[in-house]
């Protein structure tokens, strides 16, 4: 059996996630970044998502096996109670429900922040993400065609929904995320999501 930790990311841990996610901008359209970035920018990119949203990372063994986040989904105020999600797992990880634990402690965390919506754009066509997000419960609102053009061709962007709770009248403002991240309810939600990733080696 191996051991499995889902935690907070930190800066420090720019390289680890980096060396992860350059493999995806190299080899696939599932990003549409073409550049890798330093370790440097993107431990940048993972404090300045801290200040709002969660940022997480699952371990197997010691080792970074995958991780995602939540980001905001649009700049204008009214767009606030929405978020979008983004996740990558390490190719040699695949199959052992990491996604799905990740996605659950965003999913619980944005609800207890106060969203209501969260969103996933998936690279189209993508047919494991997108069986992906439809068995996790999101619904299909659309897809962009031919938005983004990378290693000799076009794409386009399939758009998923996933109401997070009923949606209320008067919406209260979404809390930052530190404003829970030391919480009880939440330890108890990293703890319970690491449950799901199958630890057998």
């Amino acid at each position: 059996m191996s051991e499995v930790r889902i935690r907070l990311a930190t800066p420090k841990d720019g390289a680890a996630l980096l060396n992860i996610y350059k493999w995806y901008i190299e080899n696939t359209a599932i990003t549409f970044e073409t550049e890798v970035p330093s370790a440097e920018v993107f431990g940048q990119r993972i404090e300045n998502t801290l200040v709002r949203f969660p940022w997480l990372v699952c371990e197997i063994d010691g080792v970074v096996a995958g991780y995602a986040y939540a980001s905001k989904h649009r700049e204008r105020a009214a767009y606030q109670w929405s978020a979008d999600l983004s996740i990558y797992v390490d190719e040699k990880y695949h199959r052992r429900h990491i996604a799905k634990a990740l996605y659950q402690v965003l999913e619980e965390t944005l609800r207890l922040l106060g969203y209501y919506t969260a969103f996933a754009g998936v690279t189209n066509p993508n047919p494991k993400s997108e069986a992906f997000h439809t068995a996790y419960g999101f619904d299909t609102v659309g897809v962009f065609e031919h938005v983004g053009y990378k290693l000799g061709q076009w794409w386009g962007v399939k758009w998923f929904k996933y109401a997070l709770t009923d949606y209320q009248k008067e919406p209260t403002t979404p809390k930052a995320f530190p404003e829970v991240k030391d919480a009880e309810i939440f330890e108890k939600i990293l703890r319970d999501a690491e449950e799901l990733v199958d630890s057998c080696k």
